[in-house]
């Protein structure tokens, strides 16, 4: 889903908020051609990318709302706890998924060797079985 497509000028600054949750992908292209590039020309990016109580404008919002200074820093500390919260609970499921991922893989090979370990018994048996019919011992 394209969230946001646009095309600017060879310079120029860009703001963008995002209102929808989860993983935001960025695609940059140029509409240069090849063949200018490797000429020497150069395509230079800066990307600065600011989530969480970082994208606030704190001295507009204490002017806006009519906070004191003591009201703003609580605002300010308020957003901290959120945005590490979401950290908090992001890492729990990253933490989640690669350890239910482990499992799976530890469950699939121990799996795999009790099948290798089976396969093996029977023809050791097999194969001890025709030695001693062989030698005429059974």
């Amino acid at each position: 889903q394209v969230v946001l497509s646009r095309q600017y000028g060879s310079e120029g600054r860009f703001t963008f908020t995002s209102h929808t949750p989860g993983e935001h992908q960025i695609c940059l292209h140029s509409n240069s051609t090849r063949m200018a590039l490797f000429a020497g020309g150069k395509l230079r990016v800066h990307l600065d990318i600011q989530v969480g109580e970082h994208t606030n404008n704190y001295p507009e919002i204490a002017a806006k709302d009519k906070l004191t200074e003591l009201q703003l820093r609580a605002r300010q500390l308020l957003d901290q706890v959120e945005q590490i919260q979401k950290e908090q609970n992001y890492q729990r499921e990253r933490f989640r998924m690669t350890s239910e991922s482990t499992n799976q893989r530890v469950l699939w090979w121990s799996i795999a060797q009790t099948i290798i370990l089976i396969l093996t018994g029977i023809w050791q048996m097999r194969h001890l079985k025709s030695f001693f019919e062989a030698k005429k011992l059974v």
